[in-house]
């Protein structure tokens, strides 16, 4: 009986497999979920539901496959309840304090909270307000619009003044969370890790778990046995662009950074100015004073260092192409070929961009660092943008 709901899932979008949906049936089957539509709809999205990006997309499906009324609009609802319009005009609002509210008995559940709604329904005959039991508006009843009920049914109404109704009969409006929308550093740290060479670093150690059995059935007594903790081996160079144009993307880039230094073992940062020029630096506030040459870089970090580039690549073309076309000091050689001296000495390298995909190309600087880059390898700040680089760069 649920085959129409795993079919669903998949052409939603949702990568559900064949195991997963066993998975869940057994769960089922073992009475994990039984009447009782929030287990039911929590299990449901722990067994199937792999990825966040996913969940909005699955609550969908669900709505329209399990949640009944959840997915018809206000107007529908009334229609098919054969409910008067005027029986739900909104007249007065009610307000219990929490006290009041605590002290209002509970439904029984949901099967008797629709059970009690049908029976309501049946029996009355008039308009009601501020009532306990009729289906009206501004009372304590559990069925109707602006009322107070820890535990009810809206109908009708507009929104919700509490996140307390057990089931809501309005139109449902849903906010994605897609892959191309911003994200927190957990999940930058997630998809940052994608890019793994797992060594042994002696400075730690963990439970060899299986060594451990071993060593105690040969020794007859309990010998617990270690290992080098496994760490990501991964070097990643971080050229980080500052100022200007992307003080509006600080938050979001700190974000990265943040996630950076969590997911990579050997991470070093510098920092530069729109392009990549003859000198970079670690402190902004002693940028001039202290620059480290580029070719200092070149020569100190080989090619087995991952190279990446965070900017929004926004500024004059000439910042790119022309000797002396930087906005802040005189460059005796085009950012340009700085770029491809990076790009050719560490022939793994990205650029993630936090300027949104779909602008890039009304920005003719952007157009021309993608091309110096080569195909893929610039990247938005997104989930999506930062799983493909990762992916990109482990080749």
């Amino acid at each position: 009986m649920f085959l129409p709901f795993f079919g669903a899932l998949r052409e939603a979008g949702v990568p559900v497999s064949l195991r997963e949906h066993l998975t869940w049936l057994a769960a089922l089957r073992a009475g994990l979920a039984l009447y009782d539509i929030d287990a039911f709809y929590h299990l449901a999205r722990a067994a199937l539901v792999k990825d966040e990006r996913h969940i909005d997309r699955f609550d969908r499906v669900f709505a329209a496959s399990f949640g009944g009324l959840e997915a018809i609009p206000a107007a529908a609802v009334l229609e098919a309840l054969d409910l008067p319009p005027g029986w739900l005009e909104r007249q007065a609002e009610l307000y219990l304090t929490p006290e009041e509210r605590a002290a209002l008995a509970t439904s029984g559940g949901f099967e008797a909270l629709m059970e009690t709604l049908r029976q309501r329904l049946a029996e009355q005959e008039g308009r009601h307000e501020g009532g306990s039991k009729w289906v009206g508006t501004a009372g304590t009843s559990p069925f109707g619009a602006y009322g107070d009920n820890p535990e009810g049914v809206r109908i009708g109404q507009e929104g919700s003044r509490r996140l307390s109704a057990a089931k809501v009969w309005d139109q449902r409006a849903f906010r994605d969370l897609d892959g191309d929308a911003p994200i927190g550093t957990r999940a930058m740290q997630v998809a940052l890790r994608r890019l793994r060479l797992w060594a042994r670093d002696g400075a730690a150690e963990e439970l060899d778990m299986a060594g451990t059995i071993r060593a105690t059935a040969r020794q007859g007594w309990l010998d617990v046995q270690t290992r080098p903790e496994r760490r990501n081996a991964v070097k990643v160079l971080l050229f980080l662009d500052v100022g200007g144009s992307m003080d509006a993307h600080v938050t979001r880039v700190s974000e990265l950074f943040s996630a950076a230094r969590s997911a990579f073992s050997h991470l070093e940062q510098v920092y530069f100015h729109n392009c990549l020029y003859e000198g970079v630096w670690r402190d902004n506030a002693r940028r001039w004073q202290e620059q480290i040459p580029t070719r200092n870089l070149l020569r100190r970090y080989g090619a087995d260092w991952r190279a990446i580039f965070v900017g929004d690549a926004s500024m004059s073309p000439y910042e790119i192409a022309l000797p002396g076309g930087a906005s802040e000091h005189w460059n005796d050689e085009s950012g340009e070929t700085w770029l491809r001296r990076a790009f050719e000495h560490w022939p793994e390298h990205l650029w993630i961009n936090p300027v949104r995909a779909e602008a890039w190309e009304y920005t003719q600087s952007i157009g021309m660092i993608r091309a110096l880059l080569g195909e893929g390898r610039m990247v938005p700040l997104t989930l999506d943008g930062l799983t493909a680089g990762m992916s990109r760069l482990a080749r």
